[in-house]
């Protein structure tokens, strides 16, 4: 079955960088539109970021375009994202999915930027 495991996240102050992991297994991750997908206490799921099988065509949200960078390698089965210039807002529990709504996620990591 669908295994996606994140890592990577912490505490981090505004303005500083983190770069998140996931790690998946279980299906054809080379064949599959992966995701970053978010969700700041109390709210709910957002989408964050998109990376078509190969890595060609690439969309982000509105509130972390130029700031964060998705990416992903299909020999080792992982999806990246390069978070830069952190914001208090970007807290959240981030979770890589198969699909733009986070049906399909891992369990996520929690990322808190605070100073």
């Amino acid at each position: 079955q669908v295994q996606l495991v994140e890592s990577g996240g912490g505490l981090v102050q505004p303005g500083g960088s983190l770069r998140l992991s996931c790690a998946a297994s279980g299906f054809m991750f080379s064949r599959t539109v992966m995701h970053w997908v978010r969700q700041a206490p109390g709210k709910g799921l957002e989408w964050v970021s998109s990376i078509s099988e190969r890595g060609v065509k690439i969309n982000y949200a509105d509130s972390v375009k130029g700031r964060f960078t998705i990416s992903r390698d299909n020999a080792k089965s992982t999806l990246s994202l390069q978070m830069n210039s952190l914001k208090a807002e970007d807290t959240a529990v981030y979770y890589c999915a198969t699909d733009r709504h986070g049906t399909s996620r891992g369990k996520g990591t929690l990322v808190t930027v605070s100073s």
